[in-house]
This record gives C-alpha cells, structure tokens and sequence, in this order.
C-alpha cells in the first residue's frame, strides 16, 4: 500500500468482540484479570491500553519500524531516550534544536553526569573528528530547527556507527510523511507528536520508534518504570489526526513553497530559510532522504525591530510557540521556542535576533501571501524596540 492509504487502512480495534469501524477510548486506569495469578494482555494503562496501542503501533509501521512508544509530550519522549546513556558517557548533539531540548540537554542531563557536546552535524567531518570511546548518542534534527539546516542522515549513522553510537533522529519538522530515518540507518525516530503527527494544535504527545528488539525493549522498561505515557484520550485524538496527514501536509507545504518564494523575492527581506531554496548542495542532500521541503520557514529582515513589527502586524498568522497545525502561525524564536536555551549556549548558537518562524497552514495561499504582504507595509512605521531576550 502507498503511505497515503496505510494512514487509513488498519485495525482499528484489534481483539474487540464488535468490530468498531474507529479505535474506540479504552478510557480506564486499570482492567478486570481472569486469573488471580496471572495477567491478561492488559493490566494497568501506565503499562499498556488499547487505544495506545494502535496508535503506537500505527506510527512504527509509519516510521518503517517494528515499535512505537507514545509519551505524553515530545519532551517526555527525548527525555526516555537519553536515559539509554548512562553516566559518564556522552551526546553529541546537532547544534540547532529546539530551545526545550538545549535546556534539558545542557541543565538536566549535567546534573546526571551526562556530557552533551554540540557540533554542526551538516558537516559530517566534524563529527567524525569530535565522537570517541564515551559517544553513546548522536541526536540530530533535520532540517533542524529554527534555521532549517540540512544534515546527512545516513553519512552521520555511518559515522557515528563506525564508533559504536547510536543515532536518533528528532523528525518533527518532516513527519514519516516526508522522510523516514530508519531507513536512512539511524536506530531511533522521534516526534514531538503535537506538531503534523496531530496536526489540530489540540494535544500534547511524543513518540518514539525503533526496528530492533533490544532498545524496543529497554525503552518499554522507561515508558513503563518512569509512566510519562499518552492518555487514552490523546491517543484518540492523535490517531484521528494522522488519518489526514498526507491531505494537510500536501496542502501546506504547497502553501510553505509560494510563501518562502514570496519572502525570498520581498525587499525587506534578508535571507529564507527553507529546504527548498537551501544551496545546491543541502538541496541535493535534503532530495536524497526526504520527499518533500515540509512546511515551516523562517526568514530575517536584517532589522530585529522590524521583524518584530511585521510578526504583530499579521492577521491570518498566529503568534504561537508551536508550529504543524493546520493554521498558520507565526514567531520570533528568540523570545518563544528557544528562549529557554541557556544563556551560556546562546553565545555558540546563533540565532540571528531578526529571525522570523513561520509554520504555514493550509489556509488559501493567495490570502496568506497577501497578509504577509500588508504585514510588511506598516510595520516600518510601527516598529519599536525590542526587550532584551531573558536568560532561562
């Protein structure tokens, strides 16, 4: 089957004596045993619950893999990860992620003993140059976020395989829709599920995938001993909203495409950031392991008053931290999604302070275009200063 048919052709309660044609809320804590000694299929809903399971396991046949793990938020599910490196060992990290991951890579994981070093993955002799005997796990977005840099995924699994590291691959901006890192050689996929996986803006997940049986195991032992495990309820929610990812993602990286083209083209307008107008040779990357340039951009203006102006100016897009729903939003990094990083990283990650995120929905693209252009007009005169960006 294509993958636009297998997002909607599955069990959808698998074991259910009548046969419901959708994945009904399992909405329990715990379930009745037939044996005093012995447990059924289910016990408890930390350890497993119907509703969670199709979709856990729905997402792994997505993602190419043989186990998923819903956790209740993406931070939960990163957090499971790293606790397949002990202390004493390392992470070294791609250096743009998502400002939640610097802060529990850089201020929580210190506190375990857990060395993170950070280094330009799209540059995969800088890897090569910096793993060594302690690497336990290479962590890596692509595209990354905010700046959307394109990173060899399977150059990178070679490498860091070739030292005895794992790999996992933080593939929310892309979704399995677009790109599928195990295939590509990395062990582990995950998601911030609240982004396209869901896609409605309407629930918090994280999701973990893998195709070997060991970590599959160890990482049950996590999602089952720590209990950070999605709801039967979002797991609801979430399986309903990936039924529509190929319909929303379709629309809305068309729509990202003439957006991005509509900024690069703008006078005021410094520089896009988007895999589709990337240089040759990160397009040629990006084309050899994703199917599509996803839809989020970020672009500069080269004056950080007027990229604040023009982001409150807009109508259509919203000021948001998150991005993957299906309305469009809008951002300014520095202040929301990365304002957490801590203040000792800010100086090696480089935000640019003009930089602007947008997550393009799947409204009418003339309409979106039209607004970022009205957006742009007054913003020159309403511009003012900007705060200064707090230390987390």
């Amino acid at each position: 089957m294509k993958f636009a048919t297998r997002l909607l052709n599955f069990d959808p309660a698998p074991g259910d004596r009548v046969s419901p044609a959708c994945t009904p809320i399992y909405q329990t804590a715990t379930f009745r045993q037939h044996d005093a000694t012995e447990f059924g299929e289910y016990d408890y809903s930390r350890s497993g619950n119907p509703t969670r399971a199709v979709v856990e396991k729905q997402i792994a046949v997505l993602e190419s893999g043989t186990r998923g793990f819903c956790f209740s938020t993406g931070l939960a599910a990163i957090t499971a990860v790293t606790r397949l490196v002990s202390p004493g060992e390392e992470i070294i990290a791609c250096n743009d992620l998502y400002g939640g991951t610097y802060r529990l890579f850089s201020r929580i994981l210190a506190n375990r003993g857990i060395q993170v070093r950070y280094v330009d993955l799209s540059d995969p002799d800088a890897l090569a140059d910096e793993i060594n005997e302690k690497t336990r796990l290479v962590y890596l977005e692509s595209p990354t976020n905010p700046l959307l840099q394109v990173i060899d995924i399977a150059t990178v699994s070679e490498i860091a395989h070739r030292g005895g590291a794992l790999v996992c691959v933080d593939n929310s901006t892309m979704s399995p829709y677009l790109q599928r890192p195990l295939e590509l050689g990395a062990d582990i996929v995950l998601h911030s599920a609240t982004k396209f996986l869901c896609g409605h803006s309407d629930v918090m997940a994280g999701a973990v995938v893998v195709d070997d049986d060991r970590l599959a195991e160890e990482l049950y032992l996590i999602q089952n001993g720590e209990g950070a495990v999605l709801s039967p309820f979002d797991s609801y929610l979430l399986l309903r909203g990936m039924k529509t990812l190929a319909l929303r993602l379709d629309r809305q990286q068309a729509n990202a495409r003439t957006v991005a083209e509509f900024l690069a083209a703008h006078p005021a307008v410094e520089h896009v950031y988007y895999p589709g107008l990337a240089d040759r040779r990160q397009q040629q990357i990006h084309r050899s392991q994703a199917s599509g340039d996803g839809a989020v951009v970020s672009f500069t203006t080269g004056d950080p008053e007027l990229s604040r102006a023009v982001v409150e100016a807009t109508r259509l897009f919203a000021i948001t931290v998150s991005f993957g729903g299906v309305n469009s939003t809008i951002s300014l990094p520095n202040y929301m999604s990365h304002a957490s990083i801590p203040a000792h990283l800010k100086q090696q990650k480089n935000i640019p302070a003009d930089l602007v995120r947008i997550a393009v929905g799947a409204e009418d693209v003339e309409d979106l275009v039209q607004d970022l252009g009205a957006a742009f007009e007054p913003a020159g005169e309403r511009s003012c200063a900007l705060p200064a960006i707090a230390a987390d």
